[in-house]
């Protein structure tokens, strides 16, 4: 007699829930293929490729150099020059930017891969960050040249600058998440969006330094959370005479925490309602 293999399909209530973050490993390789796929659409068969990742901060450094640094007047952090106090600010600044822009479309955009198969849907904004962390790293470089062009050379902090990138990252997908839900149930938000960002470039300290901020109004502008991942980013670059304000980091640090946690879970409760109603 030969031997019969026999395969047992359980059904359990619940289960999906119970495997979720076990899931998001499972399916790792579809979310290598959507950051994949979102790089090679970026980049291919584009005029400029990687460089427009290149001009678009550069230039917007170069026009808040002038307004800020030599028509206003405005002081610098120590001996850091104008132009690498912009851009060390432009960095997360713009990486934050960008993952709002591209997570909060990110649903709508896959929406037939979601109404059709089961698989993590955090997966979908999460692959929409790290794309923007590609353009992070790509812009980073113009901070070298800066670096480079000036004699400009970091001490011993720019080792804690993989702490602040952290910190980016959790405040771009906090907020990214909690975009990406209510862009699905609310199509208004693709509208507010650009506003929001346009909106963030001017509350946050990038043209400028915080310490221009008056004293009394320090932990009030802090409760932006890019003001404490903006200074934090200035702390390990510039170095020297570079000062933290701590109370207003930490207020900041709080708050990236809160925004990233609130918003794994406000998107894990809507999560599945997004093929009904997408």
């Amino acid at each position: 007699m030969s031997d019969r293999i026999q395969t047992e399909l359980v059904i359990e209530a619940g289960r999906t829930e119970s495997q979720y973050w076990k899931d998001l490993w499972r399916y790792r390789e579809l979310f290598y293929f959507l950051a994949w796929r979102d790089i090679l659409v970026r980049y291919k068969q584009t005029a400029i490729g990687i460089a427009w990742a290149l001009i678009r901060p550069f230039l917007t450094m170069v026009v808040f150099t002038v307004v800020f640094g030599n028509l206003a007047n405005l002081p610098s952090e120590g001996n850091a020059p104008y132009p690498i106090l912009v851009f060390a600010a432009m960095l997360p600044w713009q990486f934050f930017a960008n993952a709002l822009a591209e997570s909060s479309n990110s649903l709508i955009g896959n929406a037939n891969l979601i109404s059709k198969v089961y698989f993590p849907r955090l997966i979908v904004p999460a692959s929409s960050v790290i794309v923007s962390f590609v353009d992070f790293l790509i812009s980073g470089m113009i901070l070298l040249a800066l670096m480079a062009w000036y004699n400009f050379v970091p001490n011993w902090r720019i080792v804690t600058l993989p702490l602040f990138i952290l910190i980016a990252f959790a405040a771009a997908m906090g907020a990214g998440l909690w975009l990406a839900a209510l862009n699905v149930k609310y199509r208004d938000f693709r509208y507010i969006v650009p506003f929001i960002v346009q909106f963030g470039l001017y509350i946050s300290p990038v043209g400028f330094s915080s310490n221009i901020v008056p004293q009394q109004w320090r932990l009030l502008y802090s409760l932006n959370p890019m003001v404490g991942v903006i200074d934090g980013f200035r702390w390990a670059i510039l170095g020297g005479e570079s000062k933290l304000y701590w109370p207003g980091f930490t207020l900041s640090l709080g708050l990236v925490a809160l925004l990233f946690v609130s918003g794994v879970l406000y998107f894990r409760k809507t999560e599945r309602t997004f093929a009904d109603v997408i």
